[in-house]
Order: C-alpha cells, then sequence, then structure tokens
C-alpha cells in the first residue's frame, strides 16, 4: 500500500494498484453482439468513466466494440453534445451530458445522503453507495471520514462484484443461476492475494453473507482496506446496490469491521424506499 501526505492535514492517502477497477472487458464480444443503441450506451459509459478524457483505444476496450464503430459512434456523440473530442485522440464527456447528470442529480429523492451521514457518524468511517450496474456495481455517493488518511476510490468507479462487500451482498440476493451466468460473462478475475477466484469459492462466501445477513471485503479488492456492506433491496426484493463501510486494516480488526452490521442494516433499511 502506497501512501502520501495529504497538503494541509499531515495525513496519508491510501492507494493500491488494485484501487480502481477498468471498465469491463468483454472479451469475445463482436459487432454482432448488441444492438446499436446498448453499444452506444456502453461507449458512453467508457467515456464517462473516472480518469477520462479517454483514448480511442481504450474506449473501444472498455465498450467491447470494435474500433470502425466506435469512432463512427463517438461521431455522433460529440455532433450531439454528449461528447467531446480532445483534439489528441482522447474523448470526454459534452456539455449535454453534463447537463444530463445535473437534471438525473435534482431528481434525485431527498434524504439519501442523510442516511448516509447518519451511518457515517455512528461508525466513524467512510461510507459509500453503490449501485449494481450489470457485471460491476458503480460508485454513486461517498462520504468520507474525518480520518488521517483518505480511501481512494471515487464516485463513478465501477468495482468487480466478487471482490467487494457491496458487490458480495448484492450477489447474495440474485438467484443462483443469475450469479452462475454473471460469473461465466465477467469472470473471477484476482485482484489481491485474498480475492476469491473459483465458483466454489464464490458460493460458499455468499451462502455465509445470506448467513449472517452481511458481506465482508477482507482486502479481497485492495490491499489493507478492509470493509462491511449490506445490500438494499429493490420493491421486488432484488438488490438495487447497497452501502458500505470502508475502514484499513492497520486501524480496525475484522471483528470491528462485522460490529458495524446492525447500523448497515438500519442504513439500508433507511434508504430502500429513497432509490
Amino acid at each position: 500500500m502506497s501512501t502520501e501526505q495529504v497538503p494541509g492535514r499531515g495525513s496519508e492517502d491510501v492507494t493500491g494498484a488494485a484501487a480502481e477497477a477498468p471498465g469491463p472487458v468483454r472479451a469475445g464480444r463482436t459487432s454482432a453482439a448488441g444492438s446499436a443503441l446498448e453499444k452506444s450506451l456502453r461507449i458512453l459509459e467508457a467515456v464517462a468513466a473516472p480518469g477520462g478524457p479517454h483514448r480511442l483505444t481504450d474506449v473501444m476496450t472498455a465498450a467491447a466494440v470494435p474500433k470502425s464503430s466506435t469512432f463512427r459512434i463517438l461521431a455522433a456523440l460529440a455532433e450531439q453534445g454528449f461528447v467531446r473530442a480532445e483534439g489528441d485522440g482522447r474523448y470526454g464527456t459534452g456539455p449535454r451530458l453534463h447537463g444530463l447528470s445535473a437534471l438525473v442529480r435534482a431528481a434525485e429523492p431527498a434524504g439519501v445522503d442523510e442516511v448516509l451521514r447518519e451511518l457515517r457518524r455512528e461508525t466513524g468511517q467512510t461510507v459509500h453507495l453503490a449501485l449494481h450496474t450489470g457485471e460491476t456495481i458503480t460508485y454513486v455517493r461517498k462520504l468520507e471520514a474525518d480520518q488521517p488518511f483518505r480511501t481512494a476510490s471515487r464516485v463513478g468507479t465501477r468495482m468487480p462484484l466478487h471482490t467487494t462487500a457491496i458487490g458480495k451482498s448484492v450477489l447474495a440476493l440474485l438467484p443462483p443461476e443469475e450469479v452462475r451466468a454473471l460469473v461465466a460473462s465477467a469472470g473471477l478475475p484476482r485482484r489481491t492475494p485474498r480475492t476469491l477466484t473459483t465458483a466454489a469459492e464464490l458460493e460458499a462466501e455468499l451462502a455465509a453473507v445470506r448467513a449472517r445477513g452481511f458481506a465482508v471485503d477482507d482486502e479481497e479488492n485492495e490491499p489493507s482496506i478492509r470493509c462491511a456492506g449490506v445490500a438494499v433491496p429493490g420493491p421486488d426484493g432484488r438488490p438495487l446496490g447497497g452501502v458500505s463501510v470502508t475502514t484499513v486494516t492497520f486501524l480496525v480488526s475484522r471483528q470491528e469491521a462485522e460490529g458495524y452490521a446492525p447500523a448497515l442494516r438500519a442504513a439500508a433499511k433507511a434508504l430502500a424506499p429513497l432509490l
């Protein structure tokens, strides 16, 4: 784990090689996979991913769309103002997409941030809210704790399901056949030495998550980071996403992290009607 001082705070930035997951790469998909609309949405998602502006080849790889189609769709999105061509072969988000983002945020139900602030107050730790987005979760809220370190995650970051506390809490509520389909599509790539990389390991872990009602990421996604998470169910019982508390292993034991479960369950219950 690398650390660096935060200017003016004398604190550490908790980072690592596995701090941020790139967009999911769908190996073996061709131009015949998905409609033109599906390809356009995947390309737009790739352009909007953290770390932009992005090179054409990076957008193409993340969206799993051939180069010629990617270039053509990007040109159309740029013409409509959703994407901005930077002139150096890179593409960033355009003004129309920023306007759409502002409209979405304005329409969000009140109360989400209040619930997350209360969870942060109760635990004293950094809090994340993420939504289930296909083969990943996507962070949509992050409230940093008043700690002498900062976690490297960012709003908009997509993370694997099998390596994160929120992701595993989501998988635990999905039908087994859907979990198997997700694993077959996305695989179980290793991010740290502690990552679960076989279907048998994951199945056993999900059974434990269902039994205790919360999930733990014990350095499975990033070294030195330990998280506890609970899924937020929708009206039909399917998980919309989840909420988590993020800690560091050198300050918080696994037992202490598991002790946040009651506060997490209360937060998930309060968030369910708001999402």
